[in-house]
Order: C-alpha cells, then structure tokens, then sequence
C-alpha cells in the first residue's frame, strides 16, 4: 500500500523534478521471477528523474502480467542527497497451469479439450505448452509466445497446430459433416509501441483437408479437398484496462486483419477477413464487475459453403451449439454482471448473469441478413466462476445459456477463464 509519506515524497519529486534522482531500483517478493526481468522492461532505472508517472505505468504493466497477481511501490530516501530509492513489491501468481473445456457436439457426442502452460518459464513471462483435444477426433497444437524476448517492446511468437474436428458445411439449405483437417504453423513478431498499444505480425502456413462423412451432396461441392493455403496476419491492440484481482476496468479494442492466399482459386480462393473486438470493463461498488465485448467482423463476400465465421458456443453464444452455422459476415454482443458472492483469502466465488446475441451474414447474402430473423440469435443465461486469486488465470467457470429467438437450443457451456 502507498503510504501518506510515500506520497509526500513524490509530491516533492514532482515539483522538482529536475533535483530528485532513483538510486535504484529494488525489486521484493518476488520468487520464481526474475528481478533482472522487471528492471529489463521497467521505466524507472537509475539515474532517471523520480516520476511518479512512470512508476505508476510500471506498476499497471506488472499486474497485467501472467506471473503477477499483485504489485505495489514505495519510495525511500537513498543515502545520497537528493536520490531515492524506488521499491517495487511482487506478489505472484502460480503460473503452471492446466486447461480444461468441456462440451457437447451436435451429435451428443462428449467433447473436451486438455492443455498445459507455463506461463513464467525461465522467470521471464514467456509462455509455453499446448493441448491435446478430442472432438470426435484427435488434436493437439504446441505454443510458445515471449513478448519481452529482446526488449521491452520487441518479442516473438511460434505456434504448431494439428486440430481435426467434424465441420457441419452448409449449401442449398442443407448439411453434410466433414472431417476437417487443419496442420498449421505460424511466426509473429510482437511489438509494444507503448503502454497502451501494440502490434502482432507475420505468417501462417498451413493446410486444409475436408473428407466427406455423411450428409447432403451437391457436384458443386466436392467430397474430398486438400488445400495448401499462406496467410499473413497483422493484429493491432489497444489496451488501456487496470486489473485489481478478479476485477477488471477500462477499455480494450483488438483487431485483427488477415490476407489469406490458396493454391486453389476454384473451391477455395483467395480472400481477406477482418474482425475488430471492442471490450468495456466497469466496476460497480466493491462487489461488482460489469463486462461487454462487440465483435464486427467481415470477409470477401464468396458464395461457399465454407464461410469463415462461426456460430459456436465456444466462441459467441453461450448454449447455441457447436458450430450450427457459418457466414461472411458477424456482428456479436456479449454483456455480463460479475458479483463476488463469496472472499475469503486466495478464493472467491463469483456469480455471473448475461446476454450473448448476434446475428450472421449469408455465405453471398447481403447485409439484409442481419435483420433476418433465422441468422439472429439472442441467449440470455446465468452461471458461476470458481477464482484462485493467486494462480494466474485460475477461473473454473461454468454458464447457462437460454435461447429467446425462434429454433432456439439450450445448454451448459464449461471453461477455465472468463469468457472473454
């Protein structure tokens, strides 16, 4: 906690700023991190001026950290007139963690994935694991992302996938089920402009195989199709939320836009995709947390069964399915009132009640299809988290969702995170 004197101290430094210099820089309580890392991405270095803003920049920048739970500074007079010295205070989180999501499929079939991150390796924030899914079929992908690998601002990210699912394809208002395929590997640079904004860049390559299964058929829509495909991608995010435990305030807007190339023009061609999240976060007295995300997104407008944005309860709409619909076009709404119910130590029990609605734009349709009513979706639904506050990203949650539009479905929705 900052003390009054601590204060005092950098309302002096703030005034005369040009007499008061940091010693040095003291990183507390931290274990498994190393001191060596924060100083690597902290403002405040000796010989700098004493500024209570960068302190406070710094200190945001940790708690969002994954090793991080909590951090706090204080300030001291060094033994050298007119220097200080600045402490920052870690409280981390554990940060080998496991995943878990469980569903169903349309078909009723029991589905789940399983993974394992570390989220400080090396004490240094790099994350590394993967995870092994079964949904019908087998799957697994490996991940290592290091944001801070050469610098404050420059990182780099290196992704592996082999995920293999059944895929409902849409055409003449019938289905048919594929075995999709997807072995993918990917590249990023990582660069944080400043605080608040950052890049992701580079290249994924990868390959598309769909096997028919069963279902409708069309001599238009072949039953067997492998596909090499390049796609180069470029995220921009805006980050300006402040973490205080489970809680969160701000806004965050991601986007992300990709170029995707194929090798055949015929079935599969060559389009662009472009998608934009916006999140708002606010808190309401001690207990409460009120969190929304808008996601607008838009591909090339092809007729083809297979359009890119998905209607998935996983991703979207809480209790719609899994993956019942496809478009080229989305516009989806997510609200929730996060409550702390229960706190005592490292656990708290939070309830949740929401409003997941979207609706779709037809593989070749028009933005008319916005307001068709069989492409609106609109499931309200309660649920709860389970929080280990001092394990990073420890949130069981589980959510019920209650389709209100016509052809309407229902159903659990199980994760680790909140939702978004």
């Amino acid at each position: 906690m900052k003390h009054l004197s601590i204060l005092l101290i950098l309302l002096v430094s703030l005034a005369n700023a040009q007499e008061y210099k940091v010693a040095d820089l003291k990183v507390q309580g931290n274990k498994k991190l190393k001191s060596s890392f924060v100083k690597k991405i902290a403002f405040i270095k000796s010989g700098v001026v004493l500024d209570s803003s960068l302190i406070e920049e710094d200190i945001r920048l940790l708690k969002r950290l994954p090793s991080i739970a909590h951090a706090y500074y204080q300030v001291f007079p060094a033994e050298e007139s007119g220097e200080y010295n600045v402490f920052y205070n870690i409280e981390e989180n554990f940060t080998i963690i496991p995943s878990a999501n469980v569903y169903t499929t349309n078909d009723d079939e029991f589905a789940y994935r399983l993974g394992l991150y570390e989220f400080n390796l090396f004490g240094q924030n790099i994350t590394f694991g993967g995870f092994y899914q079964k949904d019908i079929y087998d799957s697994y992908a490996i991940n290592f992302r290091a944001p801070f690998l050469f610098s404050r601002k420059l990182g780099l990210a290196v992704n592996f996938q082999n995920l293999t699912t059944q895929e409902p394809v849409f055409f003449d208002n019938t289905t048919a089920d594929y075995r999709y395929n997807n072995e993918s590997f990917e590249v990023l640079g990582l660069y944080q402009i400043n605080f608040t904004n950052r890049l992701e860049f580079g290249v994924n390559f990868f390959t598309e195989d769909y096997e028919y299964k069963s279902g409708a058929t069309n001599p238009n829509v072949p039953q067997a199709l492998v596909v090499d495909k390049m796609l180069y991608k470029l995220i921009y995010e805006y980050n300006n939320l402040n973490y205080d435990y489970q809680y969160v305030e701000g806004f965050r807007s991601i986007f992300n836009f990709q170029y995707v190339h194929s090798t055949d023009d015929n079935m599969l061609p060559d389009f662009l995709i472009g998608w934009n999240d916006f999140q708002y976060f606010m808190r309401f007295g001690k207990k409460g947390n009120w969190a929304n995300r808008l996601r607008l997104g838009f591909a090339t407008n092809d007729d083809t069964p297979f359009a890119p944005f998905a209607v998935d309860n996983n991703l979207n709409i809480r209790g719609v399915g899994n993956l019942i619909d496809r478009g080229t076009a989305a516009i989806v709404l997510n609200t929730e009132y996060r409550h702390t119910i229960y706190e005592k130590g490292w656990f708290t029990l939070q309830s949740n009640a929401f409003i997941d609605a979207g609706s779709w734009r037809n593989p070749g349709g028009d933005l008319g299809d916005f307001t068709d009513s069989q492409n609106i979706r609109v499931y309200p639904g309660f649920g709860l988290r389970f929080i280990h506050k001092k394990i990073f990203n420890a949130i069981f949650r589980i959510d019920y969702g209650i389709g209100i539009t016509p052809d309407s479905t229902q159903g659990l929705v199980f994760g680790i995170g909140q939702y978004f």
